[in-house]
């Protein structure tokens, strides 16, 4: 069963803790042909700033993070109980001042282990500002 939007979106208000749903992610699109993605927006704000005015590491990574839960919803076909193994990020160029496009796909899903590669881009440009990879252990 596909997931939608909508299911993305109260996946996410009903199992994120209140900080990272203060980041103000939405959910753009669900499930690549595989099954297995999702792109999330991070919104510009300058409560998510660092110093010099750059979109802060520790708010894509936590955007990086989620994107990926709703990758994994996505290729379950709804929310199951998991938990963040390993997480890598590398930031490539400052963001300043634009939404922040989050995409997650998973590169291998399995019955106990998922794996997912995430590209963060400023909304607008091709050029990538941060990637990410991460492991998963799933629970149920």
């Amino acid at each position: 069963m596909a997931l939608t939007p909508a299911a993305a979106e109260k996946i996410l208000a009903d199992n994120f803790a209140p900080w990272v749903l203060d980041l103000g992610l939405t959910i753009e699109s669900v499930a690549s042909a595989d099954g297995s993605g999702a792109v999330l927006r991070l919104p510009w704000s300058d409560r998510l700033a660092r110093e010099g005015g750059g979109l802060s590491g520790q708010a894509l990574m936590a955007a990086a993070d989620t994107a990926t839960v709703i990758a994994v919803a996505a290729s379950r076909g709804g929310f199951v109980p998991m938990t963040t193994v390993q997480q890598s990020i590398t930031f490539q160029r400052a963001v300043v001042g634009s939404d922040v496009l989050v995409r997650a796909r998973l590169t291998k899903s399995g019955k106990r282990m998922a794996f997912a590669d995430i590209t963060m881009t400023a909304e607008g440009s091709e050029e990538i500002a941060a990637h990410a990879t991460a492991v998963y252990a799933l629970l149920g």
